[in-house]
């Protein structure tokens, strides 16, 4: 994540420092994301609902409308490629079809508000310019001014921990970059799915990633641990690490007690 907007309580904030650095640097940049945050699309938001609700004929007075908005830009044959989306309590709703300049409805009681977006050709121009011309300026400057942050590489600290010692080993893997990253048990150096249980990667407040795996020891006989291994593969990196299964080295709750060690474990708008 790049920028954090919270228009409620006015907030803009870089979560990277090299998007802050384009802020500093950049005031016309500021100003355009300043505007977007805090007033372009709230406004917009606002409007559209009331007007969802009076098409929609709803009088429920809480209603949820979220935008999906951004592009991808391919560096080596330049081809420009913008998303719209929206969707509408829970649900999808409206998507851009950027090549015919037409509203696609996602669902029927879209489509009476895709007739009334089809026709107002000044926002469908006003969109594709955003999508094919300063969406992709935007991701080029970012691209260039992330470039050595984006395609950097930090290994995790990997640990192996276990609540009591009836639970399952976890293998967590934590400060890792980028997040393509795969972690798994093995034992004799074949990978293990039966008693293992694989978490999803996490973000950490820093930009990198966690991952756990937890790997069910109720029916491995003790002189049998030696046997099994947690491996963590980072994408485009030669080495795995391993780490064998040790009781020695599990850190528990109960050596938290006892050391008094501490543990720690695109553009998106929603209104409600």
């Amino acid at each position: 994540m790049a920028y954090y907007c919270d228009s409620s309580n006015k907030i803009l904030e870089a979560r990277q420092d090299w998007a802050k650095k384009i802020l500093d640097t950049n005031p016309q940049m500021l100003e355009s994301l300043t505007d977007y945050c805090f007033v372009d699309r709230p406004n917009l938001f606002r409007l559209w609902i009331s007007s969802l609700k009076q098409q929609l004929n709803q009088s429920r007075a809480v209603h949820i409308l979220q935008m999906i908005e951004g592009c991808e830009w391919d560096e080596n044959t330049g081809e420009v490629t913008g998303l719209l989306q929206y969707g509408y309590d829970g649900e999808d709703f409206l998507k851009l079809d950027l090549k015919m300049l037409t509203w696609i409805a996602l669902k029927p009681e879209a489509d009476i508000i895709k007739q009334s977006w089809d026709a107002n050709t000044t926002r469908m121009k006003d969109r594709e310019k955003f999508l094919t011309k300063i969406c992709p300026a935007w991701l080029k400057m970012y691209v260039e001014s992330g470039n050595s942050s984006l395609q950097r590489t930090i290994l995790p600290s990997v640990s192996l921990l276990q609540k009591t010692p009836s639970s399952p080993v976890s293998c967590h893997a934590t400060g890792f970059y980028p997040d393509r990253a795969v972690m798994f048990w093995r034992k004799d150096g074949e990978e293990l799915h039966e008693g293992v249980e694989i978490g999803e990667i996490l973000p950490n407040n820093d930009g990198t990633f966690q991952l756990s795996v937890n790997l069910n020891v109720s029916s491995v006989t003790p002189e049998d641990w030696r046997r099994y291994e947690c491996v963590f593969q980072l994408s485009d990196v030669e080495n795995n690490s391993v780490n064998t299964l040790n009781k020695t080295v599990i850190r528990t709750n109960e050596s938290k007690r006892n050391s008094g060690n501490s543990f720690s474990l695109l553009i998106q708008w929603i209104l409600m």
